[in-house]
């Protein structure tokens, strides 16, 4: 089997490896601005290194704000004014295009069969499906869902799909829309985690966004089983059964200077998310305003200098006011609060933290996408290893999902 034509890091000297090495470095020698989280630390070491940084970031109004939140290379070049060695931002995070959007939009489902399936998603699924072409043989569909991206993959040349998922719902509802439709799709209520999975004959193996250990399991057992051919964009890399992150290849492992993640930094690696709707915005804009505004405040009465973690709230009280939020949280936490707090002056300083935490942030953003290719270029390493030549690129634009890479595997010897 061979891979579908498309730039590939092997038409040049530089290997995965090559690329996991520069990243990982470059993470290593800049982690003080990256590893301590505005929304906790409202004075980092990073801003007594760099003050001109701090008053540039700080004196951005809100529309220079959401313009470099999605520019970020422009951001990189403003901010190597001040460190320098960001100037090369660009080149560290560049992706092949694995396809064309006219090859996207014509690989979606048609709207008239895309039931139940959101706009979005069909571009995502059409997205991937012309990026993995040609299809050749059976389709395994990791952690399936309804099987939308099976009926597409059907659309594109697959002779038949297999998919797996947890949800038995979704299993059923996806069996009735592929029989509808007279899909040669078959979903099957999977627990993909289960040791005594029964992996199918020869099957290229695709899972479009599944989570963390979901999709590093793909890549194991695909792996271990010898599948001719692993297709994946991977997602949510935080949700995982370890406390630290656990490299996957031999050669990255073995690095002597390699960075270790928690799951904040996983987290980071995942923090963009393609525009919310304007009243989502502004619920989670007010939020994050009384949770500030409360961190202040127990600051203060506690005397301690330092962030007082507090659970997801109930969605009641988004409709009340920050005294009752206050009230709420102080109770969770088991703080007292005084009877003559100034409430107005605690709500101003979450506005103020608010408008720093937003600058402080865009600083760490442009550390994102270098987290999520340190992860990426790992799993690319790990099947390389285990005899496969692997592609990797950007399956669409990050307007219609920040989550675009794609990791497409071949056996060698296939």
């Amino acid at each position: 089997m061979t891979l579908p034509p498309a730039a590939s890091v092997h038409q040049s000297p530089v290997t995965f490896y090559n690329r996991w090495q520069a990243v990982n470095d470059w993470l290593a020698r800049h982690q003080p601005l990256w590893r301590p989280i505005p929304f906790m630390e409202p004075a980092p070491a990073w801003t007594r290194d760099y003050p001109e940084l701090v008053g540039w970031l700080e004196a951005l109004d809100d529309h220079a704000c959401e313009y470099l939140e999605e520019n970020l290379a422009e951001l990189s070049q403003n901010v190597a004014r001040f460190v320098p060695d960001l100037a090369g931002y660009p080149d560290l995070i560049a992706v092949p295009a694995l396809s064309t959007t006219e090859e996207s939009r014509a690989a979606a489902l048609a709207e008239v069969a895309a039931v139940d399936m959101p706009g979005r998603k069909r571009e995502q699924a059409g997205a991937f499906s012309a990026s993995v072409r040609p299809l050749t043989g059976p389709v395994l569909d990791w952690c399936c869902g309804k099987g939308h991206l099976a009926r597409t993959l059907v659309g594109q040349g697959a002779p038949s799909v297999l998919g797996f998922e947890w949800n038995p719902e979704l299993v059923a509802d996806g069996n009735r829309l592929a029989q509808h439709y007279q899909d040669p799709v078959t979903l099957r209520h999977q627990d993909v985690m289960a040791e005594t999975l029964a992996w199918p004959g020869k099957v290229h193996g695709v899972a479009l966004h599944a989570c963390g250990d979901l999709h590093r399991q793909l890549i194991r057992r695909g792996s271990a089983e010898q599948t001719s051919r692993l297709s994946f964009s991977p997602c949510c890399y935080h949700l995982t059964d370890h406390e630290n992150y656990r490299l996957m290849s031999d050669q990255a492992s073995q690095h002597t200077g390699a960075v270790t993640l928690d799951r904040n930094g996983l987290r980071l690696a995942v923090q963009e998310t393609v525009t919310a709707p304007a009243r989502v915005r502004e619920q989670t804009r007010q939020i994050s305003i009384w949770r500030l505004g409360f961190d202040a405040l127990q600051r203060h009465l506690r005397s301690v200098d330092s962030y007082l973690p507090v659970p997801s709230h109930p969605g009641r009280l988004n409709a009340g006011d920050f005294r009752t939020f206050c009230a709420w949280a102080a109770d969770k936490k088991r703080l007292e609060l005084p009877e003559n707090l100034d409430w107005q002056h605690w709500l101003a300083e979450g506005e103020r933290r608010f408008q720093q935490v937003r600058r402080h942030e865009l600083l760490r953003h442009l550390f994102r996408r270098p987290l999520e290719l340190w992860l990426v270029f790992d799993y690319a390493v790990f099947l390389e290893e285990q005899g496969y030549r692997v592609r990797l690129g950007a399956f669409c634009e990050r307007s219609l999902t920040p989550r675009n890479l794609l990791l497409d595997a071949v056996r060698v010897s296939d």
